[in-house]
């Protein structure tokens, strides 16, 4: 090839029809990117819903560990509660006494 730079020459118009002033090459460019914009829009509504599934992961997770030290607290104090001694224990808090024994009562003590 030669360094001429070569025109391209103009198309016959067919007789009677008057020139298009439509470019469609600018038409199809402008078509494709409005298309191509809304394909990237089409995906911003699952982008938000996974981004807030992770969130929610995460907070149910942590979750989950708090639900996990409670059932153990409460496991031990079922356990504690169980034994052979558990209601004389209750009992005792509740200012309860055995058979055969004497209750006492205090007064003026200072609180």
């Amino acid at each position: 090839m030669s360094a001429r730079a070569y025109r391209v020459a103009p198309r016959r118009r067919a007789r009677g029809r008057p020139a298009s002033r439509i470019h469609w090459d600018k038409l199809g460019r402008v078509v494709l990117v409005i298309v191509l914009f809304l394909i990237l829009l089409s995906y911003v509504n699952p982008a938000v819903n996974f981004i807030d599934a992770w969130r929610d992961s995460h907070t149910q997770r942590s979750e989950l560990v708090e639900l996990r030290q409670e059932h153990d607290r409460l496991a031990a104090r079922a356990a504690a509660l169980e034994g052979s001694g558990a209601a004389a224990r209750a009992a005792r808090k509740l200012g309860m006494i055995a058979v055969g024994e004497r209750s006492y009562v205090i007064r003026g003590l200072s609180k």
